[in-house]
């Protein structure tokens, strides 16, 4: 969300005293007030001005941005050691978003001028798009190289509302009003602030009302900080007001398009998106929106009496029959669970294509890994856009649609920690082998004492401020819902939920519910934690140090030794099962010395703590069946369709094989149309196993078609002939 430049920020501009200020201030002083069309004509007589700097102002106001670019590059040209005009080229470029040009010339004007305000500011706002750590120091130091610029302090009240610290935004914003009685954007944060309290009324719109009627970014603010808060549908009437204000105000239109596309609306996205774009505003948001919805004629859509399922052409025979009764499984399991029913059918998109799914994230703080929710609407990746075992796609499934839930019964009141935690917990909950394991990361998060207090754990999920920091603080926010409900009870995070439906910060709703304040609950739970993760914490430098010593030992097939030494520390660190890991080494070298029971132990513990790569998961499944365990064998397959069910057509086939011929004809029917929908290089093979699979299961026509369809393939593959024969020896009988 960029708001645009008034009075305020000029103050950084004018550092050194430009003469071209007379001639620009009043034009910036129409705007600042709302008289769009006499700022417009009075910046459309710049374009005439001899200075090409006062041109290059000129040409932006009236959004001629070409022109006002080859402005400032003349304007540099005379006066190459001018910081003031690199930084307002700067900003021209953010306003456009390039904001690596931007980047360039604020960093070209600090070299000029050590500690320019101007460009420590254009740096800081930069830095706050990518909700990075860094734009909080920045702003700050903008604002001690010029302790009256308001800009600088207003954007220090913006990133404290996206630090859900609403007190320190409050403060900021109040420190900002100190320095001009007329700062609309300090203003802005205040009635933002107001609304995501549910305050009845805000005096100050009215108070930005009169100082500029049209001052719609006020309005388009409050629904952008709607959208941080998952509260889409309250934003969509803030991006109407804006508009209603100024329907010129292009990022209004893009930011409700956007907004409505997240809710599947997508008739009106694409107006207010098309209306942005036909007009010049083509920001990445914009751009590619428009282009994933132009990709939608590549989707299907499925629909169920309680959800929606987009898939990919390519794709949608072979994941339907996955994704669609797994969504079905996980609404009524959760209807049960949080005693309640949705309103409205889930809407679950599936991206083969990582970077539509990215379009979806944009702009959102801590998202964009493997799935995100806006209400009833859930995109995650395919299987297919990730790295076989990197993945688990019920898992995803699950985690995502906890959040459905969670937002529907608390009205998108619920922080950030909660929902999230919830979420992860909802994984293993699900199934003990699902959610992402314990990794080393996470471990030396631990041990350093770098969780968050639970009051404060939502900003973990926004601006990290270690590179790990999103991901230890889901960990954490799982394991404290984990702890949870351990100790109270699953009714109690129910409480808890419904609790903050009504707003209640989460201090209070601790007390309340848990009957200890937080700082307490902080320190019951860590005491918890490091007990759980004793052994791993005192071993993990020692076990770090050996697991090379068994890696070397596998390289260079010293069996015994990794048998000895894999044995000996397998269990330090029980839930690494990343590449690497103690396992696979252990089973490797079991299986070179002809020990398959003691290998298919190793790849059990592996498979049952939550180990992902296919080709080992496909291993303990050859072991097993070898090993006459075909009802183990089908587990560890059907685990395989959890985490990889693509481009795998043989997988589906061997699932098949071993249903049928143990009776689960159901699903060996659908690990049958799977090898086909997976595209098999025996066709003819294929059509006739699912022929088979039917013919058990008396459905004698679709057998039929299936055998024909073999012949069609392959004319001369007999098995189909033989089969085609019975069928039709078997309908003679029936009549």
């Amino acid at each position: 969300m960029r708001l645009l430049v008034f009075a305020g920020a000029w103050a950084a501009v004018w550092a050194c005293g430009l003469s071209a200020e007379s001639a620009i201030d009043p034009c910036t002083q129409h705007r600042h007030y709302g008289r769009l069309d006499e700022a417009e004509r009075c910046f459309a007589k710049l374009t005439f001005s001899q200075d090409p700097y006062v041109r290059a102002e000129g040409f932006w106001g009236i959004g001629q941005f070409q022109d006002a670019n080859s402005q400032f590059r003349a304007a540099i040209a005379i006066e190459p050691k001018n910081a003031d005009y690199r930084v307002r080229w700067g900003r021209l470029f953010y306003e456009r978003w390039n904001k690596p040009e931007a980047e360039k010339l604020f960093r070209e004007a600090l070299e000029i001028t050590k500690d320019h305000a101007g460009a420590l500011l254009g740096l800081a706002l930069i830095a706050s798009e990518g909700f990075e750590a860094k734009a909080v120091e920045l702003a700050e130091q903008a604002l001690k190289a010029d302790p009256k610029l308001p800009e600088a302090q207003e954007l220090l009240a913006r990133l404290a509302v996206e630090d859900v610290n609403f007190d320190k935004a409050r403060q900021e914003a109040e420190k900002a009003l100190l320095l001009s009685a007329e700062a609309l954007d300090a203003m802005a944060v205040l009635a933002s602030l107001d609304v995501l309290a549910d305050k009845p009324a805000t005096p100050w719109f009215e108070r930005i009302d009169k100082i500029n009627p049209r001052f719609a970014e006020a309005y388009a603010y409050t629904g952008h900080v709607l959208i941080l808060n998952r509260r889409y549908e309250e934003a969509i009437g803030y991006f109407q007001k804006a508009i209603e204000r100024n329907p010129r105000y292009l990022d209004a239109h893009s930011e409700l398009g956007i907004t409505y596309m997240r809710l599947a609306s997508e008739k009106k996205a694409r107006e207010h998106l098309e209306l942005a774009y036909e007009n010049g505003y083509r920001d990445p948001a914009t751009v590619n929106s428009l282009r994933l919805m132009d990709s939608y004629k590549n989707f299907q859509t499925f629909l169920t009496p309680k959800a929606e399922v987009r898939l990919h052409k390519k794709e949608a025979d072979l994941l339907r029959v996955y994704f669609q009764p797994e969504l079905e499984r996980a609404i009524a399991a959760y209807e049960k669970k949080y005693k309640m029913t949705l309103k409205s059918p889930v809407k679950l998109e599936v991206y083969p294509d990582h970077e539509d799914f990215a379009v979806r994230t944009m702009g959102m703080p801590g998202l964009g890994a493997l799935g995100v929710t806006f209400g009833y609407v859930v995109a995650m990746d395919s299987p297919s856009g990730r790295k076989p075992g990197t993945f688990h796609w019920a898992s995803t499934l699950w985690h995502e649609l906890s959040h459905v839930f969670v937002l529907a019964a608390t009205n998108h009141r619920v922080p950030r920690w909660f929902t999230e935690g919830l979420a992860v917990h909802e994984e293993t909950a699900a199934s003990a082998d699902w959610g992402d394991r314990l990794d080393p990361t996470i471990l030396q998060a631990v041990k350093e004492k770098k969780l968050l207090p639970v009051v404060q754990l939502d900003r973990g999920f926004i601006r990290p401020k270690y590179p790990a920091q999103i991901i230890v603080s889901y960990f954490q926010a799982g394991r404290i819902c984990d702890y949870i409900s351990q100790k109270w009870g699953f009714q109690k995070l129910l409480d808890m939920m419904h609790a903050f439906a009504g707003n209640t910060p989460a201090a209070e709703v601790i007390e309340k519910q848990l009957g200890m304040k937080a700082e307490a609950f902080d320190k019951e739970f860590l005491e918890s934690l490091h007990k759980q993760l004793a052994t791993p914490l005192e071993k993990f430098d020692e076990w770090s140090k050996r697991i090379r010593s068994v890696a070397a030992a596998a390289k260079e097939k010293r069996h015994d030794d990794v048998i000895r030494e894999g044995s000996q520390i397998r269990d330090w660190f029980a839930e690494y099962v990343e590449a690497g890991n103690v396992y696979e080494f252990l089973a490797d070298a079991y299986l070179a010395k002809q020990d398959k029971k003691s290998a298919l132990a190793e790849l059990e513990r592996y498979a049952k703590i939550g180990g992902r790569y296919p080709p080992t998961l496909k291993k303990l499944a050859a072991i097993e069946e070898e090993m006459g365990r075909p009802k183990e064998a089908i587990a560890t397959l059907e685990k395989l369709n959890y985490i990889f069910p693509v481009a795998d057509p043989e997988m589906h086939r061997k699932l098949g094989e071993l249903c049928l011929s143990h009776g689960d004809v159901h699903m060996a029917i659908r690990e049958f149309e799977a090898s086909l929908a997976s595209r098999p290089l025996d066709l003819a093979a294929s059509h006739y196993d699912l022929a088979q699979a039917y013919m058990k299961a008396r459905r004698v026509e679709e057998a039929r078609d299936q055998v024909l369809s073999a012949l069609e393939a392959a004319p001369g593959y007999r098995p189909a002939q033989k089969l085609l024969l019975e069928l039709s020896s078997k309908k003679k009988e029936d009549h």
